[in-house]
């Protein structure tokens, strides 16, 4: 059955290593367009730092973004799927991150482009430091009102937000995504990517029915496609419910060797050797 659906990650799978989209994954994004196949964005991050890149490319499939907890159209703003963490669940996740050394990152206005809050960097959190530098630099004119801190979390969450998110180094992220599902169970999902080149994880936390699967199959149903019709191309253990739904699931080269050997995926070249490319040109041109 020929393909019809695209779904690409962004970080470590469209995006170069230097954050950049190459000129051979943009002609063959162009290429498949061209051809009647839609591609939509499918990222851990969130949809205010995803849009620029789809309103770039001229995307009019619904970017997939937060892991899967809001798919909405980039250009319009309408939202396909919103799955919010419940209030309560997100001010236990902030406590225990706060009480394992770690400063919390919320994800919240799931109905307009998106706002980032937080009340506190700790000394020394370099990462976290950076990751709000690099959303503004993302975000450009609109980080003075979309990037806000607050004097505290346990008083700004009064409402169910889109998620939760802690950032550092690789250990401390897997330890703290230890604790985590010790003390909050089943109440939410843990995504945890890893950077190890760069030493540099992303631990979200969101409601236990959002990954990137589940927003993947409602822009699925959206565009009255099977699951068949749908090539899925990802680098990160948060990918694997997205390409476990697609019909044909692509694996990075550049992605962590436990994914490379997973049976019933095919693996492409790197995203420093335009691996998306090279997926679409085998499989969908």
């Amino acid at each position: 059955m020929a393909i019809r659906l695209v779904a690409l990650d962004l970080d470590g799978t469209l995006l170069d290593s230097r954050g950049e989209l190459t000129a051979r994954n943009r002609a063959a994004i162009g290429a498949a367009r061209a051809a009647g196949v839609s591609v939509a964005l499918v990222t851990g991050r969130r949809f205010r730092d995803a849009r620029p890149l789809a309103l770039e490319l001229g995307l009019d499939v619904p970017v997939i973004s937060h892991n899967g907890a809001l798919t909405k159209h980039a250009r319009t703003l309408e939202t396909v799927s919103a799955i919010l963490m419940p209030v309560e669940a997100a001010r236990a996740v902030v406590r225990v991150g706060r009480a394992h050394g770690a400063d919390a990152l919320v994800s919240d206005d799931h109905a307009g482009a998106g706002l980032l809050v937080y009340d506190h960097i700790s000394e020394g959190n370099t990462a976290l430091a950076k990751y709000i530098a690099w959303s503004r630099r993302v975000v450009g004119d609109t980080a003075a009102h979309t990037i806000r801190r607050v004097p505290s979390l346990d008083e700004y969450l009064d409402h169910d937000p889109l998620h939760v998110a802690f950032s550092g180094g690789c250990a401390a992220m897997e330890r703290l995504g230890e604790e985590m599902r010790r003390e909050l169970g089943r109440g939410v999902r843990l995504l945890l990517t890893l950077y190890p080149k760069t030493d540099f994880a992303l631990l979200d936390v969101l409601h236990p029915e959002a990954s990137k699967g589940a927003g993947l199959a409602a822009v699925a149903a959206e565009q009255r496609l099977r699951r068949e019709e749908v090539l899925a191309v990802g680098d990160n253990f948060n990918d694997l419910e997205m390409l476990e739904w697609a019909g044909t699931g692509v694996v990075m080269g550049n992605a962590d060797p436990s994914l490379l050997g997973r049976a019933g995926f095919h693996t492409t070249a790197t995203n420093d050797e335009d691996g998306v490319a090279a997926a679409i040109e085998r499989f969908v041109l």
